[in-house]
């Protein structure tokens, strides 16, 4: 299997996936506006949306996807088989308790997550009956990402890299077409996620009966090895939790500066979602298993290589995207949102944030790297342990950025902490002996800086040359500056790199 094809497919699908996003939150802000009905929508949809960060996208993998691995390399058919079938009864036995729990307790769980509906009663009952509709979303999107992690494990990447792909669909089919058929019109979109998330589920199960796994779920309290998954979900889910917690700490940090903070916030790390996406989380999700099948055949020296492969594609990558961000800040935050009550000065303070986050954004992405060496060698505590600490110096570092810099200062923080996550990271595996860096690290490093000098100096110099206009412009003439500017900036990074002897072929790597 060549990983580099797989990276590029990976990427491509969730690219996709991330554009939909962005059309959906279009139609559905065009279709719905902003009042009582998505006030209760969004309430509703966001405990849901947390657990499914928290468990089925995060945690579960973390633990599940090694131990796999290790069965795949070094047992049986049959008795990986019998392993994934009683994972399939404990987790699946979980989740329906967790269902069950979450729709008869609607009302106390919006009372706790939402107190002041309280005081409208309508609001209140509407979030109630969304709720109980949103809230099966948990075991279908969990049990989808099982079989993804599955599916992955046998480097079938590419099936749950397109299935986020469908929750968006049935957002965008049920807010344009089938809201008009609901009483009220907005609990189509509380449908939207039912059928999104059974989608995801259904829609990669013909692969999974393909790898012969799928067979009826087997509930066992004593196996040892799916005790073994839950061990390892414990402090998986604690690292998980400690990046949500700190975007809600740095929301309420964002909550007392001016008037709009948040939404600048917001915005800035929209648009940071796509290159973390892409390529942070496509990368990730490749050398997950195959690190873990590396730790499997106690092959030392490939795991090593293939960890030096993949943090010599994040800089090749990241570095560029980091760049880009920030020269063209501006230009991007113009053209995708400067319109109508979006303002001049909306984007000016967006752009802050946004030039401030991208200071971070190789750390943010080298974090997906480097963490799945750990979880690989079934080290979850490590990473966490090294998540609290940044979690801690982030907030310290809030406190000495939110004066000077407002809320540019909070988006700095979360970039320097993610920077200094990583490089613990880095670090620890290599006091651990897990990671040896390659030959050529100081040329390749030469040569990247160059390329991203030409590629950064070359689109500011014709920006200033050739000052453009972005506020008095319309929409399709922002977009075609814009995508001339992009287009110079991939012809003077990969030129440059071609000009310094870098070719794609460097950096394919196969695995079997």
């Amino acid at each position: 299997m060549n990983l580099l094809g797989a990276l590029a497919r990976v990427g491509s699908l969730t690219m996709v996936s991330r554009i939909l996003g962005f059309i959906r939150d279009a139609i559905i802000a065009r279709a719905f506006g902003a009042g009582m009905a998505t006030d209760a929508f969004f309430v509703a949809f966001k405990l849901p949306n947390l657990l499914r960060r928290i468990f089925a996208e995060g945690a579960f993998s973390q633990a599940f996807v090694p131990i796999l691995a290790e069965y795949k390399q070094t047992r049986s058919p049959e008795a990986t088989q019998a392993f994934v079938q009683h994972v399939a009864g404990m987790l699946t036995f979980a989740l329906t308790l967790i269902t069950a729990i979450g729709i008869l307790a609607a009302p106390w769980i919006i009372t706790a997550s939402a107190a002041g509906f309280l005081k409208h009663p309508d609001k209140f009952a509407l979030s109630v009956e969304l709720l109980k509709v949103v809230w099966p979303y948990i075991l279908l999107i969990s049990l989808s990402s099982f079989v993804g992690s599955i599916l992955n494990t046998y480097h079938k990447f590419s099936i749950p890299a397109f299935t986020p792909t469908l929750l968006n669909i049935s957002f965008i089919v049920f807010a344009l077409w089938l809201a008009p058929y609901f009483d009220p019109p907005v609990m189509a979109l509380a449908w939207a996620v039912f059928v999104g998330g059974l989608l995801q589920l259904v829609f990669q199960l013909p692969w999974l009966f393909k790898l012969g796994f799928l067979k009826m779920p087997k509930l066992s309290f004593h196996d040892p090895a799916v005790n073994r998954v839950m061990k390892q979900m414990a402090p998986a889910l604690l690292g998980v939790s400690v990046a949500q917690i700190s975007l809600v700490i740095n929301t309420i940090f964002a909550s007392f500066l001016q008037s709009g903070s948040v939404s600048w916030m917001y915005y800035a790390d929209r648009l940071m979602e796509l290159p973390t996406g892409v390529l942070g989380v496509a990368l990730g999700t490749i050398l997950l298993p195959t690190l873990s099948k590396h730790v499997a055949s106690k092959n030392t020296a490939e795991f090593s290589n293939l960890l030096d492969w993949g943090l010599r594609l994040c800089m090749l990558l990241a570095l560029p995207a980091a760049v880009a961000l920030a020269v063209l800040s501006f230009p991007l935050i113009a053209t995708l949102f400067m319109y109508r009550q979006f303002t001049l000065f909306d984007a000016q303070m967006t752009q802050t944030a946004l030039i401030a986050y991208s200071i971070g954004l190789l750390g943010m992405i080298v974090v997906k790297v480097l963490a799945p060496g750990f979880y690989a060698s079934q080290d979850i505590r490590t990473p966490v342990r090294i998540a609290i600490f940044s979690l801690v110096a982030t907030q310290l570092m809030n406190l000495a950025f939110i004066g000077p810099f407002k809320h540019a200062g909070l988006a700095l923080s979360i970039g320097l902490g993610a920077c200094l996550n990583a490089g613990l990271l880095y670090i620890l595996l290599r006091k651990k002996g897990l990671y040896r860096p390659g030959k050529g690290w100081r040329a390749f490093l030469l040569k990247l800086a160059a390329a991203l000098v030409i590629m950064g100096g070359g689109l500011w110099l014709v920006q200033d040359y050739l000052q453009l206009q972005w506020a008095q412009v319309n929409g399709w003439q922002r977009v075609l500056q814009l995508s001339g500017l992009i287009a110079l900036g991939v012809v003077l990074y990969f030129g440059s790199l071609a000009a310094l002897g870098f070719r794609p072929r460097d950096f394919k790597r196969s695995e079997h």
